[in-house]
């Protein structure tokens, strides 16, 4: 079984930094697309920023300059760093992964449990 455990979430004052983190565990033969999605109290959920296994990345309009999304393939961990932080940043931020147990198997859609952020003051 393949899991995914985010780690960095807390309170942090408006135009604070955290970094958050996803590592994925278990039999894993390769992952493709990373990302990272959040949730806000009565909101849908929404894609922040995506990072593909060559490190090309895309991202949000609402955190380009202020995010920086990465990932360390030999961990099989990903990250995102948030700087300038803001209110309307706040919820629960989620890891997404897609990964398969073998090649020429089908990508499998893997959601970790979430981690969440606050920003107020």
């Amino acid at each position: 079984q393949v899991q995914v455990v985010e780690s960095g979430g807390g309170l942090v004052q408006p135009g604070g930094s955290l970094r958050l983190s996803c590592a994925a565990s278990g039999s894993i033969f390769s992952i493709n697309v990373m990302s990272w999605y959040r949730q806000a109290a009565g909101k849908e959920r929404e894609l922040v920023a995506t990072i593909g296994s060559g490190g090309s990345t895309n991202y949000a309009d609402s955190v380009k300059g202020r995010f920086t999304i990465a990932r360390d393939n030999a961990k099989n961990t990903m990250y995102l760093q948030m700087n300038s932080l803001k209110p309307e940043d706040t919820a629960v931020y989620y890891c997404y992964l897609e990964h398969r147990y073998s090649y020429g198997t089908s990508w499998v859609k893997i959601w970790g449990q979430g981690t969440l952020v606050t920003v107020s003051s």
